[in-house]
């Protein structure tokens, strides 16, 4: 085909997409509609990834189960009294040699950082309910600092505490002789809504994490064995649900 007409025909190609298509494009612009369609995946941001997940049971959300146990003040606490609060539950002793001053100390860090939140708590379980007396309990949060009103250190019934962490929260709890200070627990966090869910961040699987290392200083940012600190992201995770 002559140079000339193949010239001539792109031009008028030119000229038909800009009447025809150009103006289209120009009003998807102005309505917004390119903005939420058209940009590239590594610019939208896919705000539900920021939402805490659900631990789930059978399909089921789960739920904090009923517990009553004495606090510190020698005071009946209840689930239903956590109702209306978001809170970090963790199991604990006294004479813990090892991981739990050190939860302690992340927990004091937590409940200075939600000082001013009314509906924020914390509930502390002791797995040596028969050593951790209220008296005891007490003793021990004037050690740490514990002087929030709605930190419970709770004990009680031996076999209703195990029940709670063992089967209520899957957080490991045992009497071991060859464990320091004669017992074995976990060093996990849980963490639950007002209405009493289990709820956690999100994995980049998509998997809740479900719990948060409590047994890591947040000042120290890694231990020993290369795991990171999570108390960072517990309280970002808090704000959110006190937002919700």
């Amino acid at each position: 085909m002559n140079k000339k007409y193949t010239y001539v025909w792109v031009s008028l190609i030119v000229l038909i997409f800009g009447i025809i298509v150009i103006p289209r494009i120009v009003d998807r612009l102005s309505s917004g509609s390119v903005v939420e369609n058209d940009r590239l995946n590594s610019d939208s941001k896919d705000t539900s990834e920021e939402k805490l997940g659900y631990i789930l049971l059978d399909g089921k959300r789960r739920r904090v189960p009923s517990f009553e146990f004495i606090n510190q003040d020698s005071v009946l606490v209840s689930d239903k009294d956590y109702l209306g609060k978001v809170y970090v539950v963790d199991f604990f002793f006294t004479r813990c040699p090892s991981i739990c001053p050190v939860m302690t100390t992340n927990l004091v860090n937590v409940q200075k950082h939600f000082k001013d939140a009314k509906d924020f708590a914390i509930a502390s379980f002791s797995i040596t309910p028969d050593f951790d007396t209220p008296q005891v309990l007490s003793a021990y949060g004037e050690k740490y600092g514990i002087n929030d009103a709605n930190w419970n250190l709770m004990t009680g019934n031996h076999e209703g505490i195990y029940e709670l962490a063992n089967a209520g929260f899957n957080i490991f709890a045992a009497e071991m002789a060859d464990s320091p200070g004669g017992f074995e627990h976990s060093g996990l966090f849980a963490l639950v809504d007002k209405e009493g869910f289990l709820r956690s961040r999100i994995d980049e699987f998509g998997n809740p994490i479900v719990y948060y290392r409590g047994a890591i200083l947040e000042e120290k940012g890694v231990n020993d064995h290369g795991e990171t600190e999570e108390i960072g992201i517990l309280k970002v995770d808090i704000q959110k649900l006190l937002e919700e």
